[in-house]
């Protein structure tokens, strides 16, 4: 409480004796460990709620409710970590938990930078807000305690126990993700989906799909009901996963992340494959945490990633290496590498590139209903992937007499193709189980191919793709 502001000395107390003042007004000097997003409140103002501790009040922390005429004026915190202090909050009871109300006709408050440095300024102060003689006493004290306590989101000391990167995600576990949200969008059906990214790849998928089923049921190329339109792919970075998070109707408040700039920290996640893609769930028990560029899960993230793009190995998907498979050989072995992202947004519709894929399915797939390419034949659709797309490519006409190497054999055909679609084999006969039992596990390939587009009216809504200069070893 305010001795006399003259003196300009303000009283802090510790948040476990100041939950002992319920209905009056006290100063608090406190760490944020959370961060909620700004909504309208039930009148004209915009409210926002930060969580607090301190040394006295760790988990589960105190809400702080502030209410301000327009969003300037509500406290705009860089990094979870940070350091308030505030005047003249409210204590009180709500459902029988406690909470801080920030009154905007008398509170006040200041936001210092969490690091242990010597800068003793804060980064944003209210326009009521008078400094204390005490202030830096205080900040340094709450400094010096953070430096052997990083609190999390719920005020405890952060576990990396259950933290992963796209890379190492698994099937059916529950993890917490560190990632940039990309886009967020809505379905027909009321589910949000976001797109996230930190830079690595997801692991190629074991596929059981029933290739006898390509013609009617064709593998998808992404989950969504409707692709992402061009433009918002060319927001994407082209390098790395970008992973669909499903979430459901109780998402509707979040949408303040569809900027495509913000870091989060995603609360225990669920992660599972559906026709061989990769998806997370996001739960109502989940939690989504706003991180600044400066968390060091962040910045460890963004190092990771600047280095892998500064080399053109680096650029290929982390499961490939030392080398992919030799099921297919090109022409071009010194041509430039590019991903199918890299594809998908050139600046133009028609292109050539070299690229490192899986062909997760094909369309015929058996040696029997392929056409011999001499003969004028119908085309052979594959479905190819890397870590950052899905794409339909062709194989016909005289590139198709280059990739099958004329007209080969059946059992040849059939043992090329075995190999290059990941199907196992006992002797010269391939495993074949019914339905969709079957697991395969395509090798990594090189591969050439060029876009073409089939409707000059349309040239970016009707492009496809065909495979050329590459040759299906035995």
């Amino acid at each position: 409480m305010e001795t006399g502001e003259e003196e300009r000395e303000y009283v802090y107390l510790p948040l476990v004796d100041a939950l002992k003042t319920v209905g009056s007004k006290v100063n608090l000097f406190a760490v944020i460990v959370q961060i909620g997003n700004p909504k309208r409140s039930r009148g004209t103002d915009f409210v926002l709620t930060l969580k607090i501790i301190d040394q006295s009040y760790t988990a589960p922390g105190i809400p702080v409710n502030f209410f301000a005429e327009n969003l300037t004026k509500l406290p705009c915190v860089r990094l979870i970590g940070d350091i308030i202090s505030l005047h003249h909050v409210v204590i009180r009871i709500h459902d029988g938990g406690f909470y801080c109300l920030y009154d905007k006709r008398f509170s006040s408050f200041a936001l210092f930078s969490r690091k242990t440095i010597t800068d003793l300024k804060p980064y944003q102060i209210s326009t009521k807000y008078g400094e204390s003689d005490r202030d830096n006493e205080h900040l340094s004290q709450l400094r010096t305690w953070l430096v052997d306590q990083p609190p999390d989101a719920d005020g405890c000391v952060v576990s990396k126990e259950y933290e992963l990167q796209l890379k190492s995600i698994r099937s059916g576990c529950v993890c917490d993700l560190v990632c940039k949200v990309l886009h967020v969008c809505k379905t027909s059906s009321g589910e949000w989906i976001l797109f996230v990214w930190d830079g690595t790849d997801t692991p190629p998928a074991s596929l059981e799909m029933d290739l006898d089923a390509e013609g009617k049921t064709p593998m998808p190329l992404h989950l969504e009901e409707y692709s992402l339109s061009r433009g918002i792919l060319c927001t994407f970075p082209s390098v790395g996963t970008v992973l669909g998070i499903l979430t459901n109707n109780f998402f509707k408040e979040r949408t303040y992340l569809q900027g495509g700039r913000d870091w989060v920290r995603l609360c225990n996640i669920t992660c599972e494959l559906q026709y061989g893609i990769w998806k997370g769930v996001l739960q109502t028990s989940s939690k989504v945490r706003l991180l600044s560029n400066e968390d060091c899960s962040v910045m460890s993230c963004l190092k990771a990633y600047h280095e892998r793009i500064t080399s053109q190995v680096g650029r290929q998907p982390f499961t490939s290496f030392p080398w992919p498979s030799h099921a297919l050989e090109v022409d071009n072995a010194h041509a430039a590498y590019a991903t199918l992202m890299d594809s998908l947004i050139h600046k133009e519709v028609t292109h050539m590139f070299k690229c490192i894929v899986r062909v997760v399915a094909a369309y015929p797939w058996r040696a029997a209903d392929m056409v011999s390419p001499r003969k004028g034949h119908n085309h052979v659709r594959l479905t190819l992937e890397d870590p950052t797309a899905r794409i339909h490519a062709y194989i016909c006409k005289e590139d198709g007499v280059k990739f099958f190497g004329g007209d080969p054999a059946s059992d040849i055909l059939t043992r090329k193709m075995n190999r290059l679609l990941g199907i196992a084999e006992v002797g010269d006969r391939a495993v074949r189980v019914p339905d969709c039992a079957s697991r395969r596990d395509p090798p990594w390939v090189w591969c050439c191919l060029k876009s073409y587009y089939v409707d000059k009216n349309d040239p970016w809504g009707s492009r496809k793709y065909r495979i050329f200069g590459t040759k299906l070893l035995g």
